[in-house]
């Protein structure tokens, strides 16, 4: 049976924004690995629409190696992410990338299905597809890679309510982040 885990950077006041906060070298190593060894990852629509950004080979991935985030690390990512397959939950998408499939208006029984056939990690992306399926019990534990920004504003890394969560664990991740773990439920 898979293991579905929500995961993302978190600002110091509970929000995701890829656009103000990135990860230093050592934690876009750890993420490249980390999808490396996914069973493959569920997305709503609008985080499945930013990601697809790693379809396809970028002009600006041509940066000096000694650039904050090498472009054969971002190369690497980007091979990881293509090679696992990916779900997306939206009712607006008519069609999706490749390696990815659109669940239809019975996402739900589509994912437990995932969830009971595949073995591994599968990883849930977006916060609001998260809220829906913890909800419905099918997250299993939620990573909080919380960095010390403070944004004052944006999306909220929990969108909902959620189930009581449990303390897993903590470590430092990467330059000046913590991951931090709870299960769910």
């Amino acid at each position: 049976m898979a293991k579905l885990i929500f995961g993302m950077n978190m600002s110091l006041d509970g929000y995701v924004d890829h656009d103000k906060f990135a990860p230093g070298p050592e934690l876009f190593q750890h993420f490249i690995e980390q999808t490396r060894g996914l069973a493959g990852s569920i997305y709503g629509r609008g985080l499945y629409e930013l990601m697809r950004y790693w379809d396809e080979n970028r002009p600006e991935w041509n940066a000096p190696d000694d650039a904050p985030i090498s472009r054969s690390a971002l190369r690497a990512f980007a091979e990881a992410w293509r090679a696992q397959p990916k779900w997306v939950v939206s009712r607006t998408l008519k069609e999706v990338g490749p390696n990815a499939t659109l669940l239809g208006e019975d996402w739900e029984a589509a994912i437990r299905k995932l969830k009971a056939e595949r073995d591994g990690r599968i990883d849930v992306g977006g916060p609001k597809l998260a809220a829906s399926l913890a909800q419905l019990g099918l997250v299993d534990e939620v990573q909080i890679y919380l960095h010390p920004v403070v944004l004052g504003r944006g999306a909220p890394f929990f969108a909902g309510a959620w189930p009581k969560l449990s303390l897993l664990g903590s470590e430092r991740a990467g330059e000046d982040a913590v991951c931090v773990r709870f299960g769910v439920g």
